[in-house]
């Protein structure tokens, strides 16, 4: 039987045992042939979620292993497991990053080599905080490699984002193995197409997900529009007007441009990450039109590298960095319009942006993941996850809810990114690299 036939079937039968319609484990349909080096192991993680080197296999059975497969197909969620020999073509310091890079997949990735265990995942999978903590504890309370593995695949499934890789539902059957197939002609009538609806029904259930987000997102960035459009009026310039220069002309010029382009950009969007150019647009466009008005009244230029006012965008740049705390977190330096910086001064709360919520109008710091893309198209780059720190939605910037906010690759879990992702989230319990990313480092095993 072909590897790819022989993935698919120990999948499958892994999903029915798990499912109980099978009263112990299959035995092994054909052990796939031992191959070399981490691009093998990669190539095998393409097709299903957990590889077993032969010279591992002692560390993590044959029924274990269908049981992890089935679990992880059945969450339809894009975390990876491979069991490797501590040998030279697996080094410690880089096989984890290396084998991100190689399966070329947006995950979790979980490496048991030898006696030791890391896991490293994508900022816009799961956060290199929850990776680092869930990895500490999995290795504090168990020892063997059967019981680390699982464990932390059950508590990595429910907080990994996205869904798994198409490429898992492509294994073929083709070439031999005519009789393996035949003997599971029943198992696949009973349980391969409930399994595969169920994967299907999950999928469904991620992509209503996102267009509910996004609809949340569409009426506030609507609202942004909007008023952009009515500061554009009210400031009333025209082009050919005494006084008017070049550089008047231009500014006025960047500002109905960006106006038309987060227009459009909405108009275009299907899934929440779509909504993080159009308020970049926005940020650029009211600094544009704060700039013409400067020139019209003789004040001073705004400074290039302000951010927007961090209680609301849409009182344009700001003027200066005041002292604030959201409630129960830290006081930190935040950029605020004058209007705000004021109110604070004076004791009074800044002028808040206020969303909708499940709970009601809500500040956009206390209103969840999902206002990711919308902060961080106005504020952008490192600044806003510390900004926010203590907040609600600050704790989830570099974390799945963001939605492409994070560094790397702008891949959703599950998505093909080849080797384009942020080595600093591959560190694992150090390989070399920064704990939770996928950068190297020990694997607790004292190789």
């Amino acid at each position: 039987m072909t590897t790819s036939a022989t993935t698919a079937l120990r999948a499958l039968c892994g999903s029915l045992l798990a499912a109980g319609l099978l009263a112990a484990p299959v035995p092994a349909l054909g052990a796939a042939p031992a191959q070399d080096g981490v691009s093998a192991v990669a190539e095998e993680l393409r097709q299903d979620p957990v590889y077993v080197h032969p010279e591992a296999r002692s560390e993590l059975s044959s029924g274990e292993e269908a049981r992890l497969e089935a679990r992880i197909e059945e969450a339809d969620k894009p975390v990876f497991v491979a069991v490797l020999p501590a040998t030279e073509e697996f080094p410690p310091d880089t096989v984890l990053a290396d084998l991100r890079a190689l399966t070329g997949v947006t995950g979790v990735y979980a490496v048991q080599l030898g006696d030791g265990f890391s896991a490293g995942a994508d900022a816009q999978v799961m956060s290199r905080d929850a990776v680092a903590n869930l990895e500490g504890a999995v290795e504090r309370e168990h020892d063997d490699a059967t019981t680390q593995l699982t464990s932390f695949v059950d508590e990595a499934l429910p907080q990994a984002d996205g869904t798994a890789p198409a490429s898992w539902d492509e294994g073929g059957t083709e070439g031999s193995g005519a009789a393996g197939l035949a003997t599971l002609g029943g198992l696949l009538l009973a349980g391969g197409v409930g399994f595969y609806a169920l994967r299907r029904r999950s999928r469904k259930r991620e992509e209503e997900r996102r267009r509910a987000e996004l609809e949340k997102l569409r009426v506030v960035v609507d609202e942004d529009i909007t008023a952009f459009g009515e500061e554009l009026n009210r400031l009333d310039f025209r082009p050919g007007e005494p006084g008017a220069d070049d550089a008047m002309r231009t500014d006025y010029t960047r500002a109905l441009d960006a106006y038309e382009g987060a227009k459009d950009g909405m108009a275009g969007a299907r899934e929440p990450r779509d909504v993080q150019p159009v308020t970049r647009r926005l940020a650029e466009g009211r600094f544009a039109l704060a700039t013409l008005d400067a020139r019209r009244t003789g004040a001073p230029l705004p400074e290039e590298e302000r951010k927007p006012c961090f209680f609301d965008p849409r009182h344009g740049p700001s003027v200066t960095d005041v002292r604030w705390a959201p409630p129960g977190g830290t006081t930190r330096p935040v950029p605020a319009c004058a209007a705000d910086a004021e109110r604070l001064a004076e004791g009074e709360e800044p002028d808040a942006r206020m969303v909708p919520t499940d709970r009601g109008p809500q500040p956009y710091w206390n209103a969840g993941p999902v206002y990711g893309p919308w902060a961080g198209g106005y504020f952008g780059g490192a600044l806003l996850p510390g900004l926010l720190m203590g907040t609600m939605l600050g704790g989830m910037m570099t974390g799945p809810g963001a939605y492409g906010y994070g560094a790397g690759t702008d891949a959703a879990g599950g998505d093909v990114s080849g080797s384009d992702f942020s080595p600093g989230d591959f560190g694992g319990g150090g390989f070399g690299g920064d704990v939770g990313g996928f950068g190297g480092g020990d694997f607790g095993g004292g190789f």
